[in-house]
């Protein structure tokens, strides 16, 4: 297998996977959003919050289907691209991902048409638990996927035939492998996080453009509640999972502070540019003595550097140094808004008053996207040169094809991915920036009255509250 066939192998499933998982990483959060607003409403009847629900619930369905169909091109290439990881892997990582199947996908689907199309069809509390169970299916699809990338990053519980397939001997540890809790927490998080800076970004924008409009003040604090008190813990849990990848991975860790040398009292390098083909910085400006301590805990703790680690067996530092430091910075801004946010309603009028908050808010709410895929090259990148680490090879797992074939099928989806996922993600934005003050004030249409929305009847749509609602 050449060069060049491997390497647009690699390009085609991260081109792939970047597209996929942003529509998983704000479904997640969203599902979730949906259950509290429903929630909220059921318990309190204020009118605010089924137009919150009813509008966002949109935004959802539209992510919700572009996300299964990126993930179902995935499963594809597995066998197009990586035929020799699958024959080799499948024993053990295709019951995984019948798991997710059997439970979180069956349970998505089964609820997901009451959620979408049965307000009013069904009960109040039917309805509602119909919101939960879905949100509760994409956090177990994300359980089950974490669980199958966990085990490829520090593989346990398993056997390696003569033949060179593995199998499993303790599913238990298959499925919760050693760094399994970190990064599910890790992923968990960082999906509300992006749900509720695109929340916040969307009400943002709202209030700017519109001044005083209840639902959209209403969903800026929520979302600033929800990053300010999950972007301090998502720091803490990035430290944890640091630490984690460290012990099982120290390559890994090497790449991603750019540690050349083996030694106590590393530094910690703010910025530099790691150069592979002097196996040092030629840039840099650190810290002294402080990796040690962020990375293993103590200042006079010794930590590997790459130069430990035989040329073929590191990462590419370059990319994965810096997109940590993409994905800390962009952790640290979420920090900053939420307690800026939290300051503005504690001691002031509130944050829809400030325009540069408002405006700040804007301009962050791409940010967790950014940061889930640079989490994702990170965690994928600097598992190089291995696909199953330690047991199996990139180069040796890539299937015998051609590099014109692959580079084919990359420049069909490339224009496939453009014209269709451009559409549906152009489309979402302009839902977003309609809002839901003006879906709820929409005039009826084709017979339907006001407020008709995805997953309303024409008896469910936006009538007056009745004196039982009140």
């Amino acid at each position: 297998m050449d060069l060049d066939a491997l390497l647009l192998s690699r390009l085609q499933f991260a081109f792939t996977i970047a597209f996929h998982i942003i529509f998983p990483s704000f479904t997640i959060g969203l599902a979730s959003f949906l259950a509290v607003f429903e929630t909220i409403w059921v318990v309190t009847r204020r009118e605010a919050f089924k137009t919150l629900y009813l509008f966002w619930v949109k935004i959802f369905a539209i992510s919700f289907g572009m996300g299964v169909v990126s993930g179902v091109v995935l499963s594809y290439q597995l066998g197009t691209n990586w035929s020799v990881f699958s024959a080799v892997a499948s024993p053990v990582i295709g019951p995984l991902f019948a798991f997710e199947v059997l439970t979180a996908f069956f349970l998505e689907a089964s609820f997901l048409g009451v959620m979408l199309f049965g307000w009013k069809k069904v009960g109040p509390g039917l309805h509602l638990a119909s919101t939960i169970l879905v949100a509760g299916g994409t956090l177990m699809s994300a359980f089950w996927i974490i669980s199958a990338n966990s085990w490829m990053q520090h593989p346990t519980g398993f056997i390696q035939l003569p033949n060179g397939e593995l199998r499993a001997v303790d599913w238990l540890q298959v499925i919760f492998s050693p760094t399994f809790p970190e990064r599910f927490a890790h992923m968990v998080l960082a999906a509300y996080l992006t749900t509720a800076l695109v929340v916040g970004a969307a009400s943002a924008w709202r209030l700017l453009r519109r001044g005083a409009e209840p639902e959209s003040r209403i969903a800026l604090r929520m979302a600033i509640g929800m990053f300010a008190v999950v972007a301090p813990l998502q720091l803490v849990v990035g430290d944890l999972s640091g630490r984690e990848v460290g012990r099982v991975q120290p390559a890994k860790l090497a790449a991603i502070e750019a540690f050349w040398e083996t030694r106590s009292e590393q530094p910690f390098h703010i910025v530099a540019w790691p150069d592979r083909a002097i196996e040092g910085n030629r840039f840099e400006l650190s810290i002294p003595r402080i990796g040690s301590l962020l990375t293993a805990g103590a200042i006079d703790a010794e930590v590997k550097g790459l130069q430990a680690f035989a040329p073929e067996d590191r990462p590419p530092v370059f990319i994965v140094f810096w997109a940590f430091r993409v994905m800390v910075g962009l952790g640290l801004a979420m920090i900053v808004l939420g307690i800026w946010g939290a300051y503005l309603i504690w001691r002031t009028a509130g944050p829809e008053h400030s325009r540069w908050y408002l405006r700040a808010a804007v301009v962050m709410g791409p940010a967790g996207f950014v940061a889930v895929i640079c989490g994702w090259i990170v965690a994928e990148v600097g598992r190089q040169p291995y696909v199953i680490y330690g047991v199996l090879r990139t180069a040796d797992a890539v299937s015998p094809v051609t590099a014109g074939q692959v580079s084919a099928s990359l420049l069909g989806f490339m224009t496939v991915y453009a014209v269709i996922f451009g559409v549906g993600v152009l489309y979402i934005l302009r839902l977003i920036a309609q809002g839901p003050e003006e879906i709820a004030e929409a005039p009826p249409q084709r017979g339907r009255p006001p407020g008709y929305a995805l997953g309303a009847t024409p008896d469910a749509a936006e009538t007056p509250v009745d004196e039982a609602d009140r």
